[in-house]
C-alpha cells in the first residue's frame, strides 16, 4: 500500500486505503459491527488465496481500517473488527457501489 503521507491529495490517500481486490469486500463483511475470525472470510471469500487474505487483513490492520484482537487460547483466536476509521469508510463504499451500478448499466 502506498504512504499516505506521500499522497498528492486526500482522494489518492482513500484510494490507497481501499485499494486491493478483496479490501472492499473485507470491509463490508466487517460492517455490521460483528468481530471475525480469519476462517469466516476464507468460507464468504472462497477464491481468495490464505496469503492474499492474510495480506488484505495486515494492509487494513496497518492502515487503522480494522483491529486484530489475538486471545491466548488453544487453538489461539483471533478476531479482526472495523475501527472508528473503518466504520467511516462504509458510506463511501456504498457510494461506490452505487456508482458502479449506475455505470455498468449504462455501459452494456
Amino acid at each position: 500500500m502506498m504512504d499516505p503521507f506521500q499522497a498528492h491529495c486526500e482522494m489518492e490517500v482513500t484510494l490507497a486505503v481501499i485499494s486491493g481486490k478483496w479490501k472492499a469486500d473485507i470491509v463490508q463483511i466487517l460492517s455490521d459491527g460483528t468481530p471475525r475470525r480469519y476462517g469466516f472470510f476464507q468460507k464468504i471469500l472462497p477464491e481468495v488465496t490464505p496469503k492474499i487474505l492474510t495480506n488484505q487483513l495486515r494492509e487494513l490492520e496497518n492502515a487503522g481500517i480494522l483491529t486484530r484482537a489475538i486471545y491466548p487460547e488453544v487453538p489461539v483466536r483471533v478476531e479482526y473488527q472495523l475501527t472508528e476509521a473503518g466504520t467511516g469508510l462504509l458510506p463511501i463504499l456504498e457510494a461506490l457501489e452505487i456508482w458502479a451500478q449506475s455505470y455498468t448499466k449504462k455501459i452494456r
